[in-house]
């Protein structure tokens, strides 16, 4: 049987959800239910009726899965993708950071273990992240464990955070010679970049946006070529549902090899076998799901 129509029959009988991450490779994206940004999908799975969430991105993103929809299986095709900046921290170093900073509220990034969104106050992604270390008041924040959207956060508050040295390794290799050697070959583009871009990237791009944020903002400018300043897979996700403009990746070195992991063998198989499993233990669970909740409510 061809292998996407493999898929969709073990979908059907597994009543599951395919969930895709913006940097996955094209394929899987296209055999996906749906497509976004790690937290979005989670809420998206979690509204659905299915009794399992095959989630095809990296292992933070399935534990999000799991801590709102704890009823469901959910399960990761590839059990060796993970994400080095979500394990450039775990949870005795945050409980160690905390410790010297005892009055300061903790805001992680959703790219983080349940393990750190457990000992966080609250949880920001990419797109609310500033709303959020706003709504923590004029006290001390730390801010886990990218720096450099921390960094991007401070520099819109006008304010002092305590940022973890954690950073994406696909968008540090971003420079800002890159993005004027693009803007030198493609006259007149608009350049927009992740907030996980180095802070001299985000200084010089002509928009800096989440994942979803660069959906919205391709839509709605007149600008008919991008420069995208993001993990490689994006484009697609932005030719298919912007279509007549012209998107150009900024630097070939945008791949995350982690997200390319996941193949549509892998997926067969994580539907037949409903492994690898994800769990989170419930105390974690729980806790970790609180900062979710906090930051929703904000």
């Amino acid at each position: 049987m061809d292998i996407v129509a493999r898929i969709k029959e073990l979908k059907e009988r597994r009543n599951a959800v395919i969930l895709a991450h913006n940097y996955q490779n094209p394929e899987i994206q296209d055999v996906a239910d749906f497509c976004g940004d790690s937290l979005g999908l989670s809420r998206k799975a979690a509204e659905t009726n299915a009794d399992v969430i095959v989630f095809c991105g990296v292992n933070f993103m399935a534990e999000n899965a799991k801590i709102l929809s704890p009823q469901k299986t959910v399960v990761l095709p590839e059990k060796m993708a993970g994400c080095p900046m979500a394990d450039m921290i775990d949870g005795n170093q945050l409980r160690q950071l905390k410790a010297e900073h005892p009055a300061a509220k903790v805001v992680c990034y959703v790219n983080s273990t349940a393990e750190v969104k457990a000992e966080s106050d609250c949880c920001c992604t990419s797109a609310n992240a500033v709303e959020v270390v706003r709504a923590m008041g004029d006290g001390e924040v730390i801010f886990v464990p990218d720096r450099n959207l921390g960094s991007w956060v401070a520099k819109q508050l006008g304010r002092e955070l305590i940022l973890w040295d954690g950073y994406c390794l696909t968008h540090q290799r971003l420079r800002p010679e890159d993005v004027e050697a693009a803007r030198r070959e493609h006259s007149g583009a608009q350049v927009m970049v992740h907030p996980e871009c180095r802070p001299e990237v985000t200084a010089i791009a002509d928009t800096v946006q989440s994942t979803e944020g660069m959906v919205h903002f391709a839509l709605e400018t007149s600008a008919q070529e991008i420069l995208v300043g993001t993990e490689m897979g994006m484009i697609h996700r932005l030719e298919r549902e912007v279509p007549g403009k012209k998107f150009y990746l900024i630097h070939p070195g945008l791949i995350c090899p982690n997200m390319k992991m996941t193949t549509v063998d892998k997926l067969a198989k994580s539907l037949e076998t409903l492994t690898p499993e994800i769990q989170v233990p419930e105390e974690i669970r729980v806790r970790a799901k609180r900062a979710l909740d906090r930051m929703l409510t904000i």
